[in-house]
């Protein structure tokens, strides 16, 4: 459904995805120091935790700027990521340079002392192609590290077109009617109507998190949503509860969940990308994630080796999740900061390029990915759907909601919340994973 993406939205982007980019030093037998010296040559690692065709994409996205350079770019994924890169960087084995997905874990690196502030040249393009919002998350007492790089929109239920068609139902307006329809698909097929994956390796449980941000600023709005990012609102508080509650109208209820994996327990068992290929097929009706999983649609074909159309009348589109009222949308979201641990001239050339909108141009043309960068071109995006998303993130008007997740501590955001969700999930009472969530900041 197109229409609400051209509407004035409260939208959370969160840091979601991380690519480090860890300098190898350079070419073999050469000097990675920030001499005046040409960096031709060199190579530049990097790690993080994009991987499979996602990564691919990312390597390529380098090639214009290695052939403009001499610069050799090579990007390694590490699924393990959020959880081995503070143990790396407390340890001595930091990268050049880290694409992190959560400002609080930035935060954490940042603490570390290791990640270097950002240069003039990127803060300027910051300034011009991102905002003020956008390099606040970036910045720790006062000093900016860290550029974003690409982002993403949260919050969308994606399904099958032409399943809507044949069951007569229409995308919902409010809650309300997404539990109605959730009823009705239930009811006409005889079989769940969602499904869902919360397996990330060691980041196992984050899909859930995003469920439940998606509630909170449904049901309890933006400010309340601020309290609890700032602890001012406790994950005990009845507020939280709630969107606890009215999620596990979906998540917790064995008719409803899980389409063509199995049964409740087993969300936690299924790759939150491999659902991508049950809403193609049909048999998984809806799923909830965000804009990224139009990249996972990219990698799935049919019989006759086509990949799904993602379009109104499409193999697959999406809505963006229902708010209490009709008319009322508030919408997370994601995204990457790219933060420097080498100051030496091939690095910095490297992260420089990453700010600006040549870069996020070269990647969103390949697919599957969009970008906040405002200088960059939402025409080159993969899909009509993504297109629009990429402009809902540089409009102006739009208001903008990190992750919450994302934003608070790493003991929590990818911590606790991410193993309490798992818990939740397994059938540990709501009252006690609230309370082993807020443990979390205990830590």
């Amino acid at each position: 459904m197109r229409s609400p993406l051209h509407r004035r939205m409260t939208v959370g982007l969160g840091l979601v995805a991380i690519a480090g980019l860890a300098l190898a030093g350079c070419a073999e037998g050469g000097s990675s120091s920030n001499s005046s010296g040409s960096v031709s040559g060199q190579t530049v690692n990097i790690s993080g935790g994009i991987t499979g065709t996602e990564a691919d994409a990312l390597n390529k996205s380098f090639e214009k700027f290695t052939a403009d350079t001499g610069i050799k770019v090579v990007y390694t994924g590490d699924k393990g990521f959020e959880g081995n890169i503070v143990t790396k960087v407390s340890g001595g084995d930091a990268p050049d340079v880290a694409i992190v997905p959560q400002p609080g874990l930035l935060k954490t690196l940042v603490g570390t002392g290791s990640v270097k502030a950002a240069a003039d040249a990127v803060s300027k393009n910051v300034d011009q192609y991102w905002g003020a919002d956008w390099k606040g998350y970036g910045t720790f007492d006062g000093t900016f590290y860290a550029a974003p790089m690409l982002a993403n929109l949260k919050g969308y239920v994606w399904y099958s077109p032409a399943k809507f068609k044949e069951w007569g139902v229409q995308v919902p307006k409010t809650w309300d009617e997404m539990l109605a329809l959730t009823q009705t698909i239930q009811q006409k097929t005889g079989a769940a109507p969602w499904c869902a994956g919360f397996a990330s390796q060691a980041a196992s449980g984050w899909p859930g998190t995003d469920w439940i941000e998606d509630l909170v600023l449904r049901q309890s709005g933006p400010d309340v949503y601020d309290q609890w990012v700032a602890n001012k609102v406790k994950f005990t508080d009845p507020q939280i509860k709630q969107a606890f509650d009215a999620v596990g109208q979906i998540l917790l209820n064995p008719a409803y969940v899980n389409a063509a994996f199995g049964d409740v327990k087993s969300i936690n068992s299924v790759a939150f990308a491999d659902v991508a290929a049950k809403v193609a097929d049909g048999t998984c009706p809806m799923t909830h994630q965000a804009s990224f999983l139009s990249a996972n649609f990219l990698t799935v074909t049919n019989a006759a080796g086509q990949t799904p159309k993602i379009a109104p009348d499409g193999d697959v589109y999406a809505f963006i999740l229902p708010g209490v009222k009709s008319g009322e949308l508030a919408v997370e979201g994601g995204g990457e900061f790219v933060a420097a641990f080498s100051d030496s001239a091939a690095v910095q050339q490297v992260v420089e390029f990453m700010s600006t909108p040549e870069f996020a141009n070269a990647r969103v043309k390949l697919g599957g990915v969009v970008s906040a960068n405002k200088g960059a071109d939402p025409s080159l995006a993969s899909s009509a759907f993504l297109t629009e998303a990429m402009k809902v993130l540089q409009d102006p008007k739009t208001t903008l909601r990190f992750d919450a997740s994302d934003l608070m501590p790493a003991t929590v955001g990818s911590g606790s919340f991410w193993k309490g969700m798992v818990s939740w999930i397994d059938g540990k009472p709501t009252d006690q994973v609230l309370s082993d969530i807020q443990a979390g900041y205990q830590n």
